[in-house]
């Protein structure tokens, strides 16, 4: 057992999956070693052409979610490829799809009457905007609908705003790391049962799951959250200051917390006063304490006051954009970008202290860049793909001379 490398390796995924939630999930296997074939149509995941920016013509949304896959381009609605699904489920692990709910059973690969029993050992992961049954059962989700639907952007945004969509597409980014927790989880269950199982995830269920404390706070009071801006509704102080230099942000969690911010800040005579001396009494007086903070702050350097803050045990930090945070000294010390010739993405947050990630073993590439390889690795013969190509079972791209992701 030396040999193992990787965390995941030996692992075999199919990813049928598009857009964002399932390519996040199967990435992420990848990046930890598992070998993830991922299938396309002819023309391809659509978020290839979701850019600018674009490199050789793939965006960059494309380009760091499917880093470490091998390509195939096949049409599923034709039998033999199909067919070639069944051949490629044979020897593997895992089989996520995003399909609408029910194309699968029409195609004749639905897990129940099919795949569970061709393939017992097959973990098979949907992912879906709302599930197959119920109110809204078989409706195509998106993240900023789900967003939208479960409540995230009646809590985002200032209160004289109104509801704001976050920026960055939580939803489906939270699915698919669920996916991947949930995938994990069914390989461990699988070392003792030996048998494979279906995984029914949707987007719905995940925005959900990812409100807290709101939900939490609703159960509890039954009074629905509302936009609070950089405030926190159980925490205060807890927000965004502006300095002398730059906006920083301040969260204190304790009484001991908020003792080190008043001695950092000279502001001690706030311990004594009845307005502050809990939490509770700081949520409720938040608009005073908020002033009295950046009043303080005002011909402090941001930077440096936060670092400070820090060093002495209290949550702070610069408000920093994308250039700043990924030109960081700490990024670069914690490997979070990488570089390989003409690709550049973000690395795995996970970090293991003997299992490697995979770095970048293969770029992503041009539609079908890996069709011929995986279909001669089934027993397909020459001339067998050659016709399959001509009558457009599968399909490969040609080499674009300038093309430099392979």
């Amino acid at each position: 057992m030396d040999n193992i490398t990787h965390a995941l390796q030996g692992i075999k995924v199919l990813d049928l999956t598009r857009v964002l939630g399932g390519p996040y999930a199967t990435q992420i296997l990848a990046d930890h070693g598992a070998e993830v074939i991922k299938v396309e149509p002819e023309f391809g995941d659509e978020v290839r052409d979701w850019g600018p920016p674009f490199n050789d013509s793939i965006a960059a949304y494309y380009i760091n979610l499917n880093r470490n896959k091998k390509l195939i381009s096949i049409d599923l609605r034709q039998k033999q490829g199909q067919d070639i699904i069944l051949k490629l489920l044979e020897d593997s692990d895992v089989l996520i799809e995003n399909f609408k709910t029910g194309t699968m059973e029409n195609w004749g690969l639905g897990f129940e009457d099919v795949l569970s029993k061709k393939f017992p050992k097959l973990i098979h992961c949907r992912i879906s905007g709302f599930g197959s049954d119920g109110p809204l059962g078989g409706y195509p989700g998106y993240d900023v609908i789900i967003q939208a639907m479960a409540g995230m952007m009646s809590i985002n945004g200032m209160p004289d705003s109104g509801s704001v969509r976050i920026g960055s597409p939580i939803v489906d980014m939270g699915t698919g790391l669920y996916s991947t927790i949930g995938i994990l989880m069914a390989l461990q269950e699988r070392n003792v049962s030996g048998r494979g199982q279906f995984i029914d995830m949707t987007l719905y269920d995940s925005a959900i799951a990812l409100m807290h404390p709101y939900n939490a706070n609703y159960l509890l009071s039954g009074i629905p959250g509302t936009p609070t801006g950089n405030d926190h509704p159980n925490i205060s102080p807890y927000g965004k200051f502006k300095t002398r230099t730059n906006e920083i942000v301040i969260m204190i969690g304790n009484n001991n917390g908020f003792a080190k911010l008043c001695n950092e800040l000279g502001l001690e005579e706030l311990l004594s006063n009845s307005k502050f001396i809990n939490n509770s009494d700081r949520v409720q007086n938040r608009d005073e304490l908020n002033k009295l903070i950046e009043n303080a702050l005002k011909d402090v350097d941001g930077g440096e006051f936060s670092e400070k803050l820090l060093a002495a045990g209290i949550p702070a930090g610069p408000v920093r954009n994308i250039q700043e945070t990924l030109d960081h000294p700490h990024t670069e010390h914690r490997g979070m970008k990488i570089t390989e010739g003409n690709y550049q993405g973000i690395s795995s947050p996970i970090k293991f202290s003997r299992s490697k990630t995979a770095g970048v073993k293969i770029k992503p590439s041009k539609i079908g860049a890996n069709t011929r390889q995986i279909l001669s690795s089934l027993g397909y013969d020459s001339s067998t793909i050659e016709e399959m190509l001509s009558t457009g079972v599968v399909s490969e791209m040609k080499e674009d001379n300038n093309n430099t992701q392979q």
